[in-house]
């Protein structure tokens, strides 16, 4: 490009505007075990182009990273995800995913800084991971809801079986969802800021 000539840098679409309506941002963190879903939700979820910080996976993963069920992935999340959806006229949501490797965990703390709520996502092939993300959020005390992905070839088990086998207190939510559809990720994020709320209002209340 050359910059003494006509071109010029483009910048951001119009789409990918703050609405000037909004009033209340909200940061929320998608978290969950290695290739359960998070880039893919708030890729599917965000009204701007989301950034991601995906690598192409290398040998030096091989017998350290678990990426059962996930044998087919190329690529894994390094840094974060990071997207934006508008709820309402007022009301943004920033989502950032984090990475799911338990070598890249360690990111987790800057990520979490701020962090109002927290979409857990769970792979019922490898619900043993979800503890240690989930006790991860409970010693920040970031408040959570559990959305199970719908992979193809994973188990389905009814959703109170996984609240038992998740040790999930019953106030806590827990819903199945698909990634890839838009409206099933928002559902999730309108089940966390109903939560968020319900939360917020007994605290007043007490």
């Amino acid at each position: 490009m050359d910059f003494n000539g006509s071109d010029t840098i483009p910048g951001p679409r119009t789409q990918d505007h703050l609405p000037h309506t909004a009033e209340t941002a909200v940061k929320i963190v998608i978290v969950g075990g290695f290739g359960v879903g998070k880039t893919t939700m708030v890729g599917s979820v965000s009204d701007i182009r989301p950034l991601t910080t995906e690598e192409t996976m290398t040998q030096a993963g091989i017998g350290v990273d678990d990426n059962y069920g996930s044998e087919t992935k190329t690529a894994t999340t390094v840094a974060m995800d990071f997207g934006r959806i508008s709820v309402s006229d007022k009301l943004v949501l920033y989502l950032f995913g984090t990475p799911g490797q338990e070598r890249f965990w360690f990111l987790w703390n800057g990520l979490f800084e701020g962090a109002l709520g927290a979409v857990v996502l769970v792979d019922t092939r490898r619900l043993e991971v979800s503890f240690d993300v989930m006790g991860r959020l409970e010693e920040r005390g970031v408040p959570f809801v559990v959305a199970v992905n719908s992979f193809p070839d994973a188990p389905r088990y009814p959703l109170e079986e996984l609240r038992t086998a998740l040790d999930l207190p019953p106030e806590i939510p827990i819903m199945e969802c698909d990634v890839r559809r838009r409206a099933s990720s928002k559902d999730v994020l309108m089940t966390l800021m109903r939560f968020l709320h319900s939360i917020a209002l007994s605290r007043a209340l007490a």
